[in-house]
């Protein structure tokens, strides 16, 4: 497993930005999956964006399309989101997670239960 650590996040007000960055313990050159996932109390982890580290392809969940951008600076080792114009409904703990993607399948899952390595979560506040 891939140690993994979050930083960048607090409070802002509706409309603000944010920029969320997750360390990796090792290069993630090759066929990870990266993603960031958010968690509100009471809610079902949900996945907010994935990248494959092997040529950049990005997905995003509907509610973030356009003002949420996931990338990567394999130098770094280091996963960023880049999180503009944010909601109220944008706050929740954000989380960094990683896996190997079998050779066979060329997307990148949305499904928690497919990462099996995770940091340990960054606050977001949005304010209305």
């Amino acid at each position: 497993q891939v140690q993994l650590v979050e930083s960048g996040g607090g409070s802002v007000q509706a409309g603000g930005s944010l920029r969320l960055s997750c360390v990796a313990s090792v290069s993630m050159l090759g066929r990870y999956c990266m993603a960031w996932f958010r968690q509100a109390p009471g809610n079902q982890r949900e996945g907010v964006a994935v990248i494959r580290t092997d040529g950049g392809s990005t997905s995003y969940t509907d509610s973030v399309k356009g003002r949420f951008t996931i990338s990567q600076d394999n130098a770094k080792n280091t996963l960023y989101l880049q999180m503009n114009n944010l909601k109220p409904e944008d706050t929740a703990m954000y989380y960094c997670a990683a896996y190997w993607r079998p050779q066979s399948i060329w997307y990148c899952s949305f499904a928690p239960d497919t990462y099996n390595s995770w940091g340990q979560g960054t606050q977001v506040t949005v304010s209305s």
